[in-house]
């Protein structure tokens, strides 16, 4: 079972939902291979490295993962046609990568979590002029 933007759905051996920590750790590294990509799309300090992310030893370093589990991580970005893996470089996001992630990812956020937070909003009578910061938006 395989959904765009979601690490893991079930534990393949088992075919079980996945433990609130595995849950917790595929959503950390998620975002953290979601956040190296858009970053691609900044222009960087050395150009060389414009679309270099970070390595899997690296990224599973910074979030206490198994580099197995990263690796993992990464290939659904690399089955989704997102990054590359270039042997002796590391991984790398492909041109228009930031682009395609930034539409899927406001996609997910508007049909998936934005329906949660103004139910949630509606519950505790909050407009959005009551959130702070949203000034700096307009």
């Amino acid at each position: 079972m395989r959904k765009t933007g979601v690490l893991c759905q079930h534990n393949t051996v088992s075919g079980s939902p996945p433990s609130p920590f595995s849950r917790s750790l595929a959503a950390r590294l998620h975002e953290a291979i979601v956040a190296a990509i858009l970053a691609t799309d900044q222009p960087p300090e050395d150009p060389a490295q414009s679309a270099l992310l970070p390595s899997v030893r690296a990224l599973a370093a910074r979030e206490g993962a198994n580099p197995l589990t990263v690796a993992k991580a990464y290939q659904h970005f690399q089955d989704e046609g997102l990054v590359v893996a270039l042997r002796g470089i590391g991984m790398m996001a492909l041109p228009g990568a930031a682009r395609r992630l930034r539409e899927a990812e406001r996609t997910r956020f508007l049909t998936q979590e934005w329906p949660q937070v103004a139910a949630r909003m509606y519950r505790l009578g909050l407009t959005l002029a009551d959130l702070p910061g949203m000034d700096a938006l307009k």
